[in-house]
């Protein structure tokens, strides 16, 4: 069967042996996302959900590196230089999923293991990989943010984990009327006709926000714990600087990472990158607020 998910208005194809609500128990976050579009409608990329996927012979196999997601380990080989393998784990070290692509990034296939709870980590993981890879072609990119729309606008806020980007955004909410959480981990910002946008995703850490919404994107700001409350915009280099590093990324692949890049660069030109030096305190809400909402 064929299933049509819409995200950050891009159409990705989900293949599958599963039933539509068995792939939403796989996938709940989808819920918001899924559509239905004729077979003429542009893809963004195709994933083939396989139960025997092809075993790759170690021998073709290169190891690039390991890396860890906070939430477990993903093995990346490269075969015969130019396809990839990701091999997906969870926290105790148990594969979860399976993930081959081309260069090109737009046909992926995946083989789920475990029971439900290892399959929707491991698909989770799968699908929030090809919509980066995929979505560096297409000025589209996922960052690591908690993110706040107020009125037309969404205000994304990047930082290490456990500084205090999600504690800024509950402070949006409980002070700055108007204030709404749009997506607190991975939401995805798009250039569209040369105007920036960002929308909500179905991948939002450990809170339940899966909003299919979009909202013109007022700045990219970056936390700082402080003593005191001030906001500094950047200037290029350091604003590249800060962004980078919030996006979903595969720095080993030349195409993957230029495209990254060129994507960052004009995301700088378009809409200010700042650092919010801040106490946890409604005074930095609203001091934040009035300065972006500018």
């Amino acid at each position: 069967m064929d299933y049509y998910f819409e995200i950050a208005e891009h159409f990705l194809c989900i293949k599958s042996s599963y039933e539509l609500q068995d792939l939403f128990e796989v996938f709940p976050s989808s819920r918001n996302f899924y559509c239905k579009i004729t077979p003429s409608c542009e893809l963004l990329f195709t994933l083939t959900i396989d139960e025997n996927l092809d075993t790759v012979d170690e021998a073709l196999c290169h190891t690039i590196r390991t890396f860890d997601t906070g939430n477990g380990d993903t093995v990346v080989d490269k075969i015969n230089n130019d396809d990839y393998q990701f091999t997906i784990k969870d926290i105790y070290g148990e594969t979860c999923a399976r993930l081959l692509t081309g260069a090109q990034f737009t046909a992926y296939r995946c083989e789920l293991y475990g029971d439900i709870h290892k399959r929707c980590f491991g698909l989770n993981n799968v699908l929030m990989l090809a919509m980066a890879f995929a979505g560096s072609f297409k000025d589209t990119l996922l960052i690591h943010a908690s993110t706040v729309q107020n009125g037309d606008y969404g205000y994304p806020f990047i930082a290490k984990s456990g500084t205090g980007k999600s504690t800024h955004v509950g402070l949006w909410l409980t002070h700055i009327p108007g204030s709404e959480l749009l997506n607190d981990d991975n939401p995805i910002i798009r250039i569209i006709d040369g105007m920036p946008f960002i929308y909500g995703s179905p991948w939002s850490g450990k809170t339940p926000c899966y909003r299919n919404r979009k909202a013109k994107l007022a700045a990219i700001t970056r936390i700082e714990r402080a003593d005191e409350n001030r906001l500094d915009q950047l200037q290029t280099v350091q604003a590249f600087a800060s962004l980078l590093p919030s996006c979903s990324s595969m720095k080993w692949d030349k195409v993957i990472f230029d495209n990254i890049c060129n994507v960052v660069s004009k995301f700088i030109k378009l809409v200010p990158i700042c650092t919010l030096h801040c106490r946890p305190d409604k005074a930095a809400a609203e001091l934040s607020y009035q300065m972006l909402k500018k």
